[in-house]
């Protein structure tokens, strides 16, 4: 008896470390967040940083054309805990997912209700809050790590999205 429970606790043992060697394993495209504050509205990104690996991004490991989740592994999310202007129409307090369709010239900004996807893969359009484009734009350096960063100016801020050569930016307002 005393044998049978000594193995059975080596065996939960040996799981429990495989599985938190499993957990504790980095991330190819670690997760990482940009956030900025003006007054009390917090508007903060989460997502995840896929590395360039000296592939071409826009265009093949990116395609045009196609709804990308704008990072890697889960779909970014954007969340503003106050009402904001973006392009020049309020968004609502609260949570989104935040997708892109990549151009050569342009890209398509799409903020979309639903949250907590991975990837793309169960994108649906009719969750679509807004949609606009944006200028694509040649980066002044070279990003090989997918970066999201804001550029703030008072109550004005730029979700600036860079990797590669390439960068596109989302005119926020705060409105309060």
């Amino acid at each position: 008896m005393t044998i049978r429970v000594t193995l059975l606790l080596l065996f939960l043992c040996a799981l429990g470390e495989s599985t938190a060697q499993e957990v504790l394993k980095p991330r190819p495209s670690p997760l990482a967040i940009s956030a900025v504050r003006y007054k009390d509205n917090y508007l903060k990104v989460t997502y995840c940083q896929p590395q360039r690996k000296n592939r071409k991004i826009f265009g093949e490991l990116v395609p045009y054309g196609k709804v990308w989740r704008t990072g890697a592994n889960e779909a970014t999310e954007l969340t503003t805990t106050r009402d904001v202007e973006v392009n020049g129409r309020i968004l609502r307090a609260g949570t989104y997912s935040l997708f892109t369709i990549p151009g050569p010239e342009r890209w398509t900004i799409i903020i979309n209700s639903d949250v907590g996807l991975w990837g793309a893969y169960n994108y649906n359009a009719a969750r679509d809050v807004y949609r606009f484009d944006v200028p694509a734009q040649p980066s002044e350096k070279i990003y090989d790590v997918f970066t999201i960063f804001f550029d703030h100016r008072n109550n004005l801020a730029d979700l600036i999205l860079a990797w590669d050569t390439v960068q596109v930016a989302l005119p926020f307002k705060f409105t309060n």
